[in-house]
């Protein structure tokens, strides 16, 4: 699974935001707080726009996020990848043949303990710690799992991108349009 080397993954929660993402050079980006009616139209300007995008399945108004709603989600709209916190989704999400990637809230211990054992059960193919401002819990996330590591969560400066980065996050998703301004220079 690869995100073209990508290290910002832009995170969009309104149409000005998709917008703004559309004339950059991303290939990749992250749909946020999206009601379901607008998702046909959305992912269809993203696909005229040679843009992939992953779609949170947490966060979809109008949806429950289940296994269901995954499969209709990939069937329908057939997004880059989802993201979801749910085991069950992210399953889905795998059995249908797009990007699986896990939601890891670094809560506290015990709860991290859990994560570690469901995530070796299901395998996703990336993960996103939050909050992505921690570096010693990205590097240990990354060893531990073996799983290729987003960081997203309070990320507000280009040092937070570097220093996630230098821990070993593959990319940072931010809503930061500062940030992606930045690193789109890059491309």
């Amino acid at each position: 699974m690869s995100i073209q080397g990508q290290k910002v993954l832009p995170a969009i929660r309104t149409m000005k935001d998709f917008e703004q993402m559309m004339k950059s050079p991303y290939e990749y980006g992250v749909f946020l707080d999206m009601h379901i009616s607008r998702l046909k139209d959305v992912y269809r300007l993203a696909y005229q726009n040679k843009k992939k995008m992953f779609l949170h399945a947490d966060l979809i108004q109008g949806l429950k996020n289940d296994e269901y709603a995954a499969e209709y989600l990939c069937q329908e709209f057939k997004p880059a990848g989802l993201i979801s916190t749910r085991s069950k989704v992210i399953s889905k999400a795998k059995q249908k043949g797009v990007i699986a990637i896990q939601r890891l809230f670094l809560l506290d211990t015990n709860a991290l303990e859990k994560s570690y054992s469901l995530i070796e059960i299901i395998k996703p193919d990336f993960i996103e710690v939050l909050p992505g401002i921690i570096p010693r819990m990205i590097r240990e996330v990354n060893e531990k799992t073996g799983i290729p590591v987003f960081a997203g969560g309070l990320i507000k400066t280009i040092d937070d991108v570097d220093s996630a980065l230098s821990a070993g996050a593959v990319a940072v998703t931010t809503s930061d349009k500062l940030i992606w301004k930045n690193y789109g220079q890059e491309k």
